[in-house]
């Protein structure tokens, strides 16, 4: 592998930069343009309504993603210990951030150790894709799982952001067919996410075909890793660059809709991208996807404490479960696009 800037410090890094910096794209995610059909007469009972959901085989009380956020230090240690926490007092997923310090570096493996806070959480482990092409197998996915203590693995598409690196891999080549040997490989379901500037249709039917078990878009419209890479720039030029991709990518109601325009898909599709309240989910779900994603919106209550991140979800399933009365929807599976009043493209 090509030498890279300590990468624990890299981590602290994104993280110091997305809790301190203005990193949010220069795309909106498209859900202020859509209006949901209010019932002035929903005809069911509020404390009736049913935000509980089965997401790959495991029964979640709402169908929120705690999105991969980070890993490998002291720091990003009592971070993701509060995550984990909070996906168990929840019952919500969780994916840790990129396992591959824990790899890599032994001694920063029990940052990543989300088990042993969550025993009953459905977690996932995370690893870039393209380090299927730089000594990466399905022996590290393993490791990687193992290291989480998770019940699955996302592998993540950062193409763009690697690009936008000073020593970044660009190596992309045949990269699918290394997915789906893994997602063939592995007893444990593999995931497929972006970084937050969108998967498309093609894309997505291609992820589907090589057997992943779910996809998240992650479109733009959230955190922007092009302003993350900007702020760590000392080169000129590629903190010029990188400032000129603010306006990247695919937002996420644009994703959602290219990826259901034909109907369901046959893998479950995971939302994230500028997701900011239980209304931003309900959308999400009216729009197809079975789970919602939130990463720097939990960021800084997250950070404050695990109460404070608890309260925090908690307040994102109240507003799921009030919006889906106002639309006179019962449960989960019920949502659909019939909920849409309007779309706003503008």
């Amino acid at each position: 592998m090509q030498s890279h800037l300590p990468i624990q410090r890299r981590k602290d890094e994104h993280l110091r930069i997305a809790l301190e910096e203005d990193v949010s794209s220069g795309l909106t995610s498209g859900f202020d343009g859509i209006t949901l059909m209010h019932q002035a007469l929903p005809e069911v009972d509020l404390a009736e309504i049913d935000i509980s959901t089965n997401f790959l085989g495991h029964q979640l009380d709402a169908p929120i993603l705690i999105s991969s956020m980070t890993g490998g230090t002291t720091e990003t240690a009592r971070l993701n210990q509060i995550l984990a926490a909070a996906a168990e007092n929840c019952n919500v997923a969780i994916a840790v951030g990129s396992v591959r310090v824990g790899i890599e570096h032994p001694a920063s493996a029990e940052t990543y150790n989300l088990r042993k806070l969550a025993p009953h959480a459905l977690i996932f482990s995370n690893l870039g894709a393209v380090q299927l092409n730089y000594g990466f197998g399905l022996d590290s996915c393993k490791k990687a799982i193992e290291i989480a203590g998770a019940d699955g693995i996302f592998l993540h598409l950062n193409a763009l952001q690697e690009a936008l690196q000073s020593n970044g891999d660009l190596n992309w080549s045949g990269i699918l067919k290394k997915i789906e040997e893994v997602a063939h490989g592995l007893k444990q379901p593999v995931l497929v996410k972006e970084v937050g500037w969108g998967i498309n249709r093609q894309t997505f039917k291609a992820l589907e075909n090589a057997g992943v078990a779910a996809v998240d878009i992650a479109g733009a419209g959230g955190t922007s890793w092009s302003q993350v890479e900007m702020y760590r720039q000392d080169d000129p030029k590629l903190r010029r660059i990188a400032s000129d991709f603010r306006t990247w990518g695919l937002t996420t109601v644009d994703c959602l809709a290219e990826i259901f325009k034909d109907g369901q898909p046959g893998i479950p599709v995971i939302a994230s991208g500028g997701l900011r309240n239980g209304i931003d989910l309900t959308k999400s779900l009216a729009l197809g996807a079975s789970l919602g994603g939130f990463a720097r919106a939990l960021l800084p209550v997250a950070n404050v404490s695990s109460e404070a991140l608890i309260a925090e979800l908690e307040m994102i399933k109240s507003e799921l479960k009030i919006a889906l009365f106002a639309c006179g929807v019962p449960d989960i599976d019920t949502c659909s696009q019939s909920m849409i009043f309007s779309r706003n493209d503008c």
